[in-house]
């Protein structure tokens, strides 16, 4: 392996003949191969490998790109490091164990001691027995301790309570698997009462989920929203997902129209039907018939129709207790075409929200499903390309086609992102010149052309962020914070019952909501049990991080 490798000899032009040429590739290829081989026969004896060299990059740019002013090669100045950080300052130590030498030579100075942290985890079960003194009184009466604070008469403590929940809402842990666990490591506990810990008596996070809807609107000038399947009690159901940097809040239906949706938005308080000038705009824009809008319009113009309580029985409002008195509602004034039904329960769902505070021009940011297509609708980039991405070019000409629209509609997503940056109003026109150029090209391909004029029609919405330089190019957020409900939808199924779906929504809304803001959800399940208050309301620090952003 050590000797010299023989040399061929040069050959000329005249004697490369296509032969040679062939016994010239195939000893490089042998070359290459004895080389590798050599490496590995290293390895195995335990000798050191040669070292893998970098190719110089030097040539790939000009000289004036790998040197500074002053003439001196590209090399990085080498940093001050200054001192070493320990990468276990932060833990909190538990237990401190001095160790000193078996021998210490006579003479010898002591000179302190080197910390080694070794970081480790107990999994054990840690039963307290709490003995309650009896007393009798002089009077024959009895009196007795007291548990703490939190116990509640529960055999189980907040800690281990904390671990269930962790488990199941956070690692996705099935029940059955919990259990096992549980038992394998010492705790006496039966699948009903695993089951009672895992959905019952926690109201404390369904009333925080409940607040996080209403604060993350009030601050915010965008929210993404998408759906995903979620089955419950054996049928088809859909679970929305609304939020932003700021938050994420779920939502378990029977249905995803856009009524589902407006409800949705309006769990975050008090929610009430309102006639009015936001709501009536809303039907015009969804043209409503003219005579029956102007009737509405004269009629019943400021008029609340609500489950909220009458103030004065002689006050020109509409008390409704549920969506079927709505219905009622709707027969009593005539209005029995399904269509006209729907947009004016659409346009009063609105109304009720612009009175609650919401500002008309809250940015909606989707994948162009239609039940979201309300307020100020934003359209997600990658969706509407994948319109492109999923069409099948029938011949060259088809595939000619397909790439250079896909160039094209790139090109204009990487200036958009430029223009987010420093917006201009002449780069605005140019993009939007560009985009209607591009939507408007007729080509060889029939179907592209049906999906450019599709895109062609959703303009405004594909190109909202010209006006609002804001708001995000794309729908990614929502699909990644839909992901964690999918994956714990595969492990655990379907939900039966109504308190085990509201848990679903709630720990996954309180999850998501803690790691936005940097929170340990483990820190937080127990914060809350015991009711210890240093984590601060998740609404709270909603509203905190948006005044500081």
């Amino acid at each position: 392996m050590d000797s010299l490798k023989p040399q061929l000899p040069k050959i000329s032009n005249e004697d490369r003949t296509p032969l040679v040429d062939v016994l010239l590739e195939l000893l490089a290829w042998q070359q290459i191969q004895i080389d590798r081989l050599e490496q590995e026969i290293l390895k195995l004896k335990g000798e050191t490998t040669k070292p893998k060299i970098k190719p110089s990059k030097m040539d790939e740019g000009s000289s004036a790109e790998n040197s500074d002013e002053n003439g001196d090669d590209g090399d990085k100045p080498k940093k001050n490091k200054g001192p070493k950080r320990s990468k276990t300052e932060h833990l909190k130590i538990d237990a401190t164990v001095n160790i000193h030498p078996d021998t210490i030579p006579e003479g010898s100075t002591f000179k302190g001691y080197r910390d080694v942290v070794i970081q480790n985890i107990k999994f054990e079960t840690f039963n307290t027995c709490y003995r309650l003194a009896q007393y009798q009184t002089a009077e024959g009466s009895h009196v007795s301790g007291q548990l703490p604070d939190g116990l509640n008469g529960c055999h189980f403590g907040n800690d281990l309570i904390s671990f269930i929940l962790y488990q199941y809402h956070h690692q996705h842990v099935t029940q059955p698997l919990l259990l096992k666990q549980l038992q394998d490591l010492g705790v006496d506990i039966s699948s009903g009462r695993l089951s009672q810990f895992i959905t019952d008596g926690l109201d404390v996070f369904h009333d925080e989920k409940d607040q996080l809807l209403q604060a993350g609107l009030s601050v915010s000038q965008y929210i993404h929203t998408d759906d995903t399947g979620a089955r419950h009690d054996g049928k088809n159901g859909y679970c929305t997902h609304i939020g932003n940097e700021l938050f994420a809040w779920f939502s378990s239906t029977e249905s995803k129209s856009r009524i589902n949706f407006l409800n949705c938005l309006g769990q975050g308080s008090d929610h009430f039907y309102v006639l009015n000038a936001g709501a009536f705009a809303y039907m015009e824009q969804q043209k409503l018939p003219p005579i029956l809008l102007a009737r509405l319009e004269l009629e019943f113009q400021g008029e609340v129709v609500c489950s909220l309580p009458l103030a004065d029985p002689a006050d020109k409002v509409v008390r409704i207790e549920t969506a079927l008195d709505w219905e009622k509602w709707l027969n009593q004034q005539g209005i029995k075409t399904k269509r006209h039904r729907r947009i004016i329960t659409e346009g009063a769902l609105m109304g009720g929200l612009l009175a609650q505070g919401i500002p008309v021009t809250l940015s909606i940011v989707s994948d162009d499903a239609g039940q979201f297509n309300v307020f100020d609708h934003a359209l997600c980039w990658i969706h509407a390309e994948r319109i492109i991405n999923r069409l099948i070019p029938l011949n060259a000409e088809h595939v000619k086609a397909v790439d250079n629209t896909r160039e094209q509609l790139w090109q204009i997503y990487r200036d958009l992102k430029a223009y987010k940056l420093e917006p201009t109003a002449i780069q605005a026109e140019d993009i939007k010149s560009r985009f209607k150029t591009m939507c408007s090209t007729k080509t060889a391909y029939v179907t592209l052309n049906l999906a450019l004029q599709r895109m062609g029609n959703n303009q405004h919405e594909l190109l909202r962020v010209l006006d609002k330089p804001y708001l995000p190019l794309h729908n990614n957020l929502s699909e990644r914070d839909i992901r964690d409900y999918v994956k714990k939808r595969k492990i655990s199924g379907s939900t039966r019952s109504e308190a085990g779906r509201k848990c679903r929504d709630t720990f996954a809304s309180l999850k998501k909501t803690c790691l936005k803001h940097k929170i340990s959800f483990w820190h937080y399940l127990k914060d809350r049990l015991f009711g210890e208050s240093n984590i601060p309301p998740l609404s709270d620090l909603i509203r905190a991080a948006a005044t500081c952003g």
